[in-house]
């Protein structure tokens, strides 16, 4: 069995993270939790059950999120793909993966965020180091297990659904991606780019659209938010599965890279349509 955990990490600790965790067996890939923040996991492994409270910000233990996901999927964690800056040197300014990367999808929106060593500066040190004291280095050029691997998820779901430009799937810039439309209507719009994600990926996790369940159309928007941190989770477990399966490729350096899937070795790899 092979497992993969999947962290939408937060830039600071007052902002939940979302998870999420895939496995396989043969080679058959399925999602097996989804979660709005660490305590979301937690409280799986613990109780069983899936939380409806409102997440929680907190900072990360990497040895206790690898022991309750390991407890959950029954198997150590291979992989943990991160959607948060990581490098093997201190992050003062933007780096060469940045700048790659914005090179490469920039004219797609998917341009990087510009770290800084205040943020997310101690929380993406100290994530890194403690995944590395538990044996999990970062990887910047290969792929090898155990591993912790830097994603994105913009330009990873423009190779997905092989779209034009990055897709408009963030709750709270509605008004920017619908300017003419009512509140109502941009809601509509954008729960049907959720399903759109969801249903892609369903088609290399077969039960995406069970466990990552829409909220109600009439939820607050901190449960719209708490779904859009789990969707970007289960994307950052997909790139996870990618990279292990060699469909994704590292932008960056030896000191740090984000790792992006390519739609051309989906298809060749993977026989996406």
């Amino acid at each position: 069995m092979t497992t993969i955990l999947g962290i939408d990490a937060a830039w600071t600790a007052t902002q939940p993270s979302g998870v999420a965790l895939v496995s396989s067996a043969a080679g058959n890939w399925r999602l097996i939790f989804a979660g709005s923040s660490y305590r979301h996991l937690l409280e799986h492994a613990e109780e069983g059950l899936i939380s409806t409270f409102r997440p929680s910000g907190s900072v990360a233990e990497a040895a206790a999120l690898l022991a309750v996901a390991g407890k959950i999927a029954g198997a150590p964690v291979d992989l943990v793909a991160m959607d948060m800056p990581l490098s093997l040197q201190p992050i003062t300014a933007r780096r060469v993966s940045d700048n790659l990367v914005s090179a490469a999808y920039g004219a797609r929106h998917c341009s990087t965020h510009t770290p800084s060593a205040i943020r997310p500066g101690k929380i993406s040190d100290d994530l890194r180091s403690g995944f590395g004291h538990c044996g999990y280095g970062l990887l910047t050029k290969e792929v090898g297990v155990p591993g912790l691997l830097e994603v994105y998820p913009h330009p990873a779901l423009v190779e997905l659904m092989r779209a034009e430009k990055r897709l408009p799937y963030k709750h709270g810039k509605i008004r920017n991606y619908w300017p003419t439309e009512s509140p109502a209507s941009r809601r509509t719009k954008l729960f049907e780019t959720w399903r759109t994600i969801v249903a892609c990926l369903d088609e290399d996790l077969p039960d995406t659209s069970d466990v990552l369940q829409l909220p109600p159309f009439e939820a607050p928007s901190w449960q719209l938010k708490a779904f859009e941190d789990m969707l970007d989770a289960v994307i950052c477990a997909w790139v996870g599965i990618c990279a292990f399966e060699g469909t994704a490729m590292p932008f960056g350096d030896e000191t740090s890279a984000i790792w992006i899937p390519q739609s051309e070795l989906l298809v060749s790899q993977r026989g996406r349509p």
